[in-house]
């Protein structure tokens, strides 16, 4: 991309943060402003909710308790970050009303999208549905009640990308010009907040070992802290612990590329043209919604999450309200697989947080667990 180029030339090397900033999320040119269909299956990856409805549907449940353990506020705000193309919004809705669930009627949905067009976009697909008087403004920043979701978002925000080594046990890795293509370029941490990073998970990277360091999460926990007033967060996403993020096996780090469904290894494959993400820190992001006055009420798997919401009893009863084809029995059969396989979508984790309730509630959503394997 010309823009990150030019960027180089003027400045010399760029922190890895900044150009993966570029890539995504450059207004005009960013991986993110460019494809309106990128979670989708004719984009370059699936999310849940665009995988089948019945991944929102059953995150209406969810949805439903919180707001009767908040005591049924007429307003209950859905604020979606990250929201693409709004399909979690509709088929929450649509759960909602099928349930019989007054939350329907109370429910605003607000999706935060760095995109105006997607914005619009997901208007016209909330009128569609019929559901435009359920959708609020783009409201991020302004206090709230009701729950945050952020689904599949933390793992695509810009990271740095560290290697250990040098003093201080760390170097960073800049994004350099070099024989017309971008390059890997070491040098010293352009923040002390790297190295402050690691000292505080109590994690020191091998030498030559590759890593990512995800501020930008931590932020978003703190503006977090901030918006939420009264409610719960859900953070869907795939990570770990920073013991195992930043272990061994994983010597040259966990980001990756992803275009038209294929996985690349090289952030420098289709620059603006492919998505780019990164393993979770789970240690992290709970450390720091606890230092901003969130309550940690549990962290569990996107399968056990949706099993003790009754995923199962929503496909069986999908299939027998549904006039339905054989393929499209099959297309909702092997959703349901694909968002339970803890190789797929069901190993993803779910954390659940609070804030401003008088006790910590028990959760239809944390209520199962599979068996140790």
């Amino acid at each position: 991309m010309e823009v990150i180029r030019d960027e180089i030339r003027r400045e010399g090397a760029i922190p890895f943060v900044r150009f993966m900033e570029l890539a995504l999320y450059h207004a005009e040119f960013g991986y993110y402003s460019r494809r309106a269909d990128r979670g989708s299956r004719s984009g370059d990856f699936l999310t849940a909710p665009e995988l089948h409805p019945l991944f929102g549907y059953a995150l209406g449940r969810q949805l439903d308790e919180m707001w009767r353990l908040l005591d049924r506020p007429p307003v209950f705000t859905l604020r979606d970050y990250g929201a693409g193309s709004g399909a979690l919004g509709v088929a929450v809705l649509e759960g909602l009303r099928r349930d019989g669930s007054e939350l329907a009627e109370a429910m605003r949905y607000e999706p935060v999208e760095t995109s105006s067009a997607r914005v619009a976009s997901i208007r016209e697909r909330f009128e569609t549905a019929g559901s435009e008087a359920q959708l609020g403004g783009t409201s991020a920043g302004l206090p709230f009640t009701g729950c945050a979701v952020a689904n599949e978002l933390i793992d695509a925000l810009p990271v740095h990308r560290v290697v250990g080594g040098g003093e201080g046990g760390l170097r960073e890795v800049f994004v350099t010009w070099r024989d017309d293509w971008f390059s890997d370029e070491p040098g010293e941490p352009s923040t002390d907040a790297l190295v402050d990073y690691f000292k505080r998970a109590g994690v020191r990277l091998a030498d030559g070992q590759l890593a990512e360091v995800n501020l930008r999460a931590l932020e978003s926990m703190a503006r977090l802290g901030r918006d939420l007033e009264r409610g719960f967060a859900l953070i869907v996403d795939y990570g770990h612990a920073a013991e195992e993020l930043y272990g061994p096996k994983r010597s040259k780090g966990t980001l990756l590329g992803y275009r038209a469904h294929k996985v690349d290894d090289d952030p420098y494959a289709a620059v603006g043209n492919q998505d780019l993400t990164t393993h979770v820190d789970f240690t992290a992001i709970e450390e720091a919604a606890r230092e901003h006055g969130l309550e940690m009420l549990g962290r569990t798997t996107q399968a056990e999450f949706l099993t003790g919401l009754g995923l199962g009893e929503l496909f069986v009863r999908h299939q027998r309200e549904e006039a339905t084809t054989v393929e499209r029995y099959a297309e909702a059969r092997a959703s349901v697989l694909r968002l339970l396989d803890p190789r797929h979508l069901g190993g993803f984790k779910v954390l659940v947080l609070s804030r401003g309730l008088p006790a910590i509630p028990s959760l239809a959503g944390l209520s199962f667990r599979l068996p140790p394997r």
